[in-house]
């Protein structure tokens, strides 16, 4: 996710709720194929140790960069290289990146089998959807699983839909068995609308993927990684719900509940200032601040104050006084 997934964003949820594996913002791989424009992006690729396992993701139509950015990607120490083919965003889509790949399958596979090359020794896994402007299953996974990525995440859209309509999860045991047909051996991730960890596995059980990637779940819940996990979110008729329990956290409601939250949000904005300051845009952290402000009495009133701050000295102050309010 572009301007989410951070290192700083990445280092708060190790801290609280470390997943299984994380993956980086997606840097472009014609940039990073160029010494000049390189260095600009480096700061998108910047991990701690404490993020291990972790994968970069890069996107681009050429294969010789793609390449390139990948031989980077392992030099810098990356536990793997995710290309991704699922974006579609129209600024990338008319560069013939990212879900754009979806119309070009021969390229596509020529784009998976260079970054194996540049790789060497860790995997390459594709990030993609079920189709452009219709389901292309049947044509489009079989297409990409012939060139053996050691994993193939499926948003279950299409890019036409983008985000709007459900996720078709109905699609997942298809997929699966296309693999299986095919003999290979390319773990198949399914995303798209998983609420939470027991969402995951439930999703696994019946639809037969190997596994489930989360994205916009995690926002203003660090927690969600955790098995002591105190929040977890339920969306229904565009309102969210919190409940949950863990060790300790029974009672983990009203004032402890807003607290626990701004405290993190607070810790996130500090961490953002001193890794990223001097950067990126502190305008980027607001998107956060509308999930960690939500959810609770005055919570609407907070974000305004909220994304009208500069600093994390001003955000630190508004946290302050609004819980000595409640």
């Amino acid at each position: 996710m572009a301007d989410v997934t951070d290192c700083v964003f990445r280092q708060i949820i190790a801290k609280y709720g470390k997943p299984d594996v994380s993956w980086t913002e997606f840097v472009s791989a014609d940039g990073l194929a160029h010494p000049k424009v390189r260095e600009k992006l480096l700061i998108d690729l910047k991990f701690s140790k404490k993020e291990h396992p972790i994968v970069a993701q890069i996107f681009g139509s050429n294969p010789d960069n793609i390449q390139k950015a990948s031989a980077l990607c392992q030099k810098l120490g990356f536990d793997g290289v995710d290309i991704n083919m699922g974006c579609p965003v129209k600024k990338v889509l008319n560069q013939n990146s990212c879900s754009a790949l979806i119309r070009t399958p021969e390229l596509a596979k020529e784009i998976i089998l260079a970054a194996k090359r540049g790789a060497g020794d860790i995997p390459v896994s594709v990030k993609t959807r079920i189709g452009f402007n219709k389901m292309e299953i049947d044509t489009w996974i079989p297409s990409l699983l012939e060139a053996e990525p050691a994993i193939l995440t499926v948003h279950l859209r299409t890019v036409k839909e983008m985000s709007k309509v459900g996720a078709h999860w109905e699609t997942m045991k298809e997929i699966v068995n296309i693999r299986d047909r095919m003999k290979k051996e390319t773990l198949i991730i399914g995303n798209g609308d998983v609420l939470d960890l027991e969402d995951g596995k439930r999703k696994c059980a019946e639809y037969g993927c190997d596994g489930v990637m989360l994205g916009r779940a995690i926002f203003g819940n660090p927690w969600l990684f955790s098995k002591r996990s105190p929040l977890k979110f339920y969306t229904s008729e565009g309102s969210t719900q919190y409940s949950g329990k863990g060790a300790g956290m029974e009672n983990f409601k009203g004032r402890s509940f807003i607290e626990k939250k701004l405290k993190v949000l607070v810790e996130h904005t500090k961490l953002f200032e001193k890794l990223l300051g001097k950067h990126k845009n502190f305008a980027i952290m607001k998107k956060h601040y509308k999930a960690y402000a939500n959810g609770f009495e005055g919570a609407k009133e907070l974000r305004v104050k909220l994304m009208e701050t500069k600093n994390a000295k001003e955000v630190g102050e508004i946290i302050n006084d609004f819980l000595k309010q409640i």
